[in-house]
């Protein structure tokens, strides 16, 4: 059985269920911040699962406790990258430190090409794979149309 039909990119939380609605997504804000933790909006547009390092969009919002703010920055970096991944970042303190707690996407390119497969033989018949995203045969700003 074939658990991402649509051949999504998936990263963060709720990556296998469809799209999250607005209304959704207010929900999970409002969670996050009912639990304390501080949330941030960030954006790219190469989403390769070792890039954990996506641009911060605005400075993370340590003491908004309204979930329309949140929400308000979410819609400003939709309309200002339209076509890259988007996602919500929230950091709890609990362990002394500032550690990522939950991580789910609001907004994605309406084309995903996806990655592809590099297979290498290397000594002792072994064999090494990696994955490269299609999107960055594309420099960057210039992958979705």
């Amino acid at each position: 059985m074939m658990t991402n039909p649509a051949n999504r990119v998936t990263q963060g939380q709720f990556s296998f269920l469809p799209e999250l609605s607005d209304e959704q997504i207010m929900l999970q804000i409002k969670w996050a911040i009912d639990h304390g933790w501080a949330l941030s909006v960030e954006y790219t547009d190469d989403p390769h699962p070792r890039n954990t390092y996506w641009e911060m969009y605005g400075m993370p919002m340590f003491d908004l406790k309204d979930p329309a703010g949140i929400m308000g920055e979410i819609n400003q970096c939709r309309a200002t990258f339209p076509n890259y991944y988007i996602r919500v970042m929230a950091f709890g303190s609990d362990r002394g430190t500032e550690s990522p707690t939950m991580s789910f996407m609001v907004n994605r390119p309406p084309n995903e090409p996806g990655f592809r497969l590099q297979r290498q033989e290397v000594d002792g018949r072994s064999i090494r794979y990696s994955i490269t995203p299609y999107a960055t045969d594309q420099p960057e700003g210039e992958r979705y149309p």
